[in-house]
């Protein structure tokens, strides 16, 4: 079942927002909604360009599973995003990058962030954050960014309204998340990475205190990118700013 969706003109973020809900004690699953954000946020704290138009969402879902577990609902969430694209977009141009950037043609499209408390019920309250630039990008960025409007099918004018693609992303969520739950993470892998580019070439992450290269041999069960660095060690991945191929040569030099 598809939780609501509350779609609101403007917050401050979608994903504050599903804090407080949570932390005031609501325990229903529902989705906001916000047409702008004035203070959007992405990853490690960075700002996200809000530009009217655009898809800001949150889903504030609650989850008796143990938080490692639960952070596989990015990949859940990058599914479903994928799946909002496919709708409106060019055959072929959409993929994934680990580990849930939703890409167009190869250049950042949306972007995902997760955010987790505990209820006072005892469960885990899961916060997923997602832009989703459908009819602008941001520039300036330090990877290219690209917008569904720029990569529409030629039977398709403009890209869907908030509304409309809100809708779509919050039932293409609910067929992922009902997949997750009933048969665990090893589907969403499989689809995940059926759509997932750079898992086997060369590799640079920036870890915050380090940067390590290396070649990518895919990913570990729960999801972790398999990095294999010059002293034959592995390491294990499950975090931080990834760039792979000839981006990856670049960011190493």
């Amino acid at each position: 079942m598809t939780p609501p969706i509350h779609l609101l003109d403007e917050i401050d973020s979608t994903n504050a927002e599903a804090r407080r809900r949570a932390e005031s004690g609501d325990a229903a699953s529902q989705w906001i909604v916000a047409r702008r954000q004035s203070a959007g946020r992405g990853r490690r704290g960075r700002e996200w360009n809000s530009d009217t138009g655009n898809l800001f969402a949150t889903l504030l879902t609650l989850t008796a599973k143990p938080p490692v577990e639960a952070a596989q609902i990015t990949f859940v969430a990058a599914l479903a995003v994928a799946d909002l694209f496919d709708a409106f977009a060019v055959p072929g141009v959409v993929s994934i990058k680990w580990p849930n950037d939703v890409m167009l043609a190869g250049d950042k499209a949306s972007g995902i962030l997760i955010e987790s408390g505990l209820h006072a019920n005892g469960a885990l309250w899961l916060a997923v954050g997602i832009g989703v630039n459908l009819a602008h990008a941001p520039e300036g960025t330090e990877r290219p960014a690209t917008s569904l409007a720029a990569h529409l099918r030629t039977d398709i004018a403009y890209p869907p309204s908030i509304d409309a693609a809100a809708t779509v992303l919050a039932e293409a969520f609910a067929v992922w998340q009902a997949r997750w739950d009933s048969l665990g993470f090893e589907p969403i892998l499989d689809a995940w990475t059926a759509r997932t580019t750079g898992l086997d070439g060369p590799c640079v992450a920036r870890l915050g205190h380090e940067t390590v290269e290396g070649i990518a041999e895919g990913v570990a069960q729960d999801g972790a990118l398999r990095l294999r660095i010059a002293d034959g060690a592995l390491r294990l991945i499950s975090a931080g700013d990834v760039f792979f191929g000839s981006d990856a040569h670049g960011r190493a030099a």
